[in-house]
Parts: structure tokens; sequence; C-alpha cells
């Protein structure tokens, strides 16, 4: 039987961190949890709701996730290069991020067959005043880094996670301005935001339309397979008046030809539903139906030249495994889904990667 699957596959959206040796939010409670094998899933009620729903299982955020464990959850698919995306280090001062760009650097990629690491997205606010010196820094840390990620989600929601204070940073001035640096040296943008903020990427990618712009994630329609937070998503007319505004939004966004788009974070846990256990694809009718219409309406607003298949590993790994994140959209494009593009060409594209 054929493979589905181009000879090389690139993932271009996982996370690796070790809150043993490293800063991060977790680092305190994973220290002290270290001799259990296994975080307790009961630990996740001592934490906030707002990290409860978006983390999932504590286990997969308090240990390390490192290039072992991702060609572990990998298993049999040709992954071959991926693409590390920050993952919210810890640090004081703006320079702070470059320690994490030059730890990820060091990992033992394309060792014991793990694959290659491709490219590197870093972490910067281009409000910073000196924004641009400090992507100087991240530039000259690894050769490797094409593109920033500053995460600009915020919800109306008061128990939604927030990862920005500004709910429209995205069409602040101040942003808008401080985005020269950025552009000015050639790096992509990767933008993480919830769907309400969708119209603010759109006046980004208005403003420099010459610098490519990432769309991850969907952007996160929150609530949309079942409630989160204290008022999201509670009902199904809820959930379709969230659609409709999310498929509105996204084909305004794709009308801008330089922002391409992700099949990415379809488990994360903050677009809701009860899924106890990670999907593999023997159960994958458990989530084709809920996913369709996210995945279709991507792929026809963009197009197959501008989407691509990323993981989101291990932020994902509590609801599916990687294979059912790749076989899904297989399952649901069909004759469509042009593999050779949606699991290669058009990240190599995005980030600049060699063959």
């Amino acid at each position: 039987m054929n493979s589905p699957w181009p000879i090389a596959m690139i993932d271009p959206h996982i996370h690796q961190w070790d809150p043993y040796t490293t800063p991060r939010h977790t680092t305190r409670k994973a220290r002290l949890f270290r001799p259990l094998p296994q975080i307790p899933r009961a630990l996740r009620w001592t934490a906030p709701r707002s990290d409860r729903e978006f983390i999932g299982h504590p286990h997969h955020a308090m240990k390390p996730y490192l290039p072992s464990d991702y060609l572990r959850d990998a298993g049999q698919l040709p992954v071959t290069s991926v693409v590390h995306i920050e993952a919210a280090w810890q640090a004081s001062g703006h320079l702070g991020g470059v320690d994490e760009t030059r730890w990820v650097a060091a990992l033992p990629f394309g060792q014991d067959g793990s694959p290659q690491l491709g490219a590197i997205v870093v972490h910067a606010d281009p409000r910073w005043e000196d924004a641009g010196d400090v992507l100087d820094a991240q530039t000259a840390a690894s050769r490797l880094v094409r593109g920033v990620r500053f995460s600009a989600s915020n919800h109306p929601d008061p128990a939604v996670r927030d990862f920005c204070s500004h709910p429209g940073v995205l069409s602040d001035p101040s942003f808008l301005r401080g985005f020269a640096a950025l552009a000015d040296r050639r790096l992509s943008f990767e933008m993480w935001l919830y769907s309400h903020q969708l119209p603010d990427a759109a006046v980004l990618a208005r403003e420099y339309p010459e610098t490519t712009l990432v769309l991850d994630h969907y952007a996160t329609p929150v609530g949309l397979f079942g409630p989160r937070g204290k008022h999201t998503g509670t009902t199904g007319r809820d959930r379709s008046s969230l659609l409709a505004k999310w498929r509105d939004d996204i084909a305004t966004l794709a009308q801008f030809p330089n922002v391409v788009a992700k099949h990415s974070g379809l488990g994360m846990p903050l677009l809701g539903g009860d899924l106890r256990r990670p999907i593999d694809v023997a159960q994958l009718p458990k989530i084709v139906d809920r996913s369709a219409p996210l995945i279709r309406h991507l792929h026809d607003s963009f197009s197959a030249d501008r989407t691509m298949w990323a993981s989101n590993y291990p932020i994902d790994k509590p609801v599916h495994t990687i294979a059912a994140s790749a076989r899904v959209l297989l399952e649901v494009l069909g004759g469509d889904a042009h593999p050779q593009k949606l699991f290669h060409d058009v990240a190599q594209r995005t980030y600049g990667m060699g063959p």
C-alpha cells in the first residue's frame, strides 16, 4: 500500500522545554513533583480554570519535552525537519529570550533518528523601544532564526487565559510602528490570537504587505467544540454564531496574499469538548466531524499554496496523536489535500528552509 505522506515531512510548529533546568511558568511545581514518573491528573484542579482549560493534562507541561520525546511521538511519520516556536521562556529583560534561542539551537536535533532543526521562531514585542537590538541579538544567536512570534491572545471572557493584556494590540499604532524593525530584517511574523481578534490581523497584513504573516491554530475559536471559560460556547447557538463569524473573518484575512495559515491546534483544550484520552488514527472519526468545518474553510480560503500542517506538539498531546493531526487533514480534504504542499513545500518556502 502506498504511503499517503511525502518522502520527507516538515513539522513547522513544535515546542521544546525542560522546566527542571530552564525558566518556565511551571518550573517551581515541576521541580517539586520531579520524583513522580507521571504528574497526577488531579493536580490540574489546583490551577486556575484558565490554566486548566489551556493546558489540559499537566503532565505535558511539567515534564521535559525534548527531541527524543518528539521522535517517539512522531512514530512512523517521515518527519525530517521541524520548526521550533518560542515557548514562553521566563527571563528578565528583553534580551532574555535570546537564551531560549541558544538553548534550542544546542538541543540534539538530528541525532539518534530525531529530525533536524530547520528553523527557529523567536519571541519579541515590536512595541519595545529596543526591538531592533533584540532582533539583531536573536539572529546573531542562531543562523536558523527565521521569524518572530508575539502571542496577542486576549479574550473578553475573564476565565479564558490571556497571553497579552491589550485586546487590540496587532492594530495598535505603537505596535504597527515598531513592527518596522521586524519587517526591515525580513523576518516572518507568527500570529497566535483568538478568533474575535482576526480583524486586527487584517490591519497588520494591510500595513505590511511585504512581510509574511503566519496564522497559527485557526485563530483558536475558543469554545467552538464545547463550553469554555465562564460563558463562551455555552450553547449550540453560541457555537454556531462563533463559527459564522470565524468563517467571515478568515475569508477576509485570506484576501491578503502575504498571509499563510497553519492547520494546527485542533487538539488545543481551549476549543472545548470532552475527549479524555488522546485520539489516534484508529479513533479518527471522533474528531473528523468536529474539525471538518475549520479544516475545509481554511483550505478553501487560503488554498493549498498557503496552508500547511503542523502538530503543535506537545500542546495538542492531551487530545490527539501527531499522526492523527496529519491524517485528519487527508480525511477531510480528500483529493484536495495536495500532500506534498501540505506536509512539506509550504513550510519549506515560508521558513526559508533547505531541501
